[in-house]
């Protein structure tokens, strides 16, 4: 009878620890609207975490994406775009794409479109 008690605890406590882990590793998802010329959504406050971006294509271009860049770094050059926030495939018109799982730390970032040239936008850690 203590074996079966000691087993049924300690499952317990293992079901407990892996919901906790679950919990804290919560992909968000952040809806990203883009008409023409812009973004619906001109600037972002998120918690450090992790996060999928669904673009749309609000009839902006026949084709839209997303790019993240950390605030200071050069956004025109490739190498310092944060890749896992670029929408996997192109945003059709009419259509919404998601990115891959991005993790997010604490500072300022700026996001925009190259095919449906956009200002670029703040998005902030916190």
């Amino acid at each position: 009878m203590k074996k079966i008690i000691s087993i049924l605890v300690i499952a317990l406590a293992f079901t407990m620890n892996t919901n906790a882990q679950d919990a804290m590793n919560t992909v968000k998802t952040v809806s990203l609207e883009q008409t023409k010329g812009e973004f619906t959504q001109k600037a972002l406050t998120l918690s450090e975490g992790s996060y999928v971006f669904a673009v749309s294509n609000n009839h902006a271009a026949k084709e839209v994406g997303l790019v993240l860049v950390p605030k200071g770094k050069d956004a025109s050059k490739p190498e310092n775009h944060i890749k896992t926030a670029y929408v996997t495939t192109v945003v059709k018109e009419g259509k919404v794409e998601k990115t891959n799982v991005t993790k997010l730390t604490k500072g300022e970032y700026v996001y925009f479109c190259p095919l449906n040239p956009t200002p670029q936008y703040t998005l902030t850690v916190k």
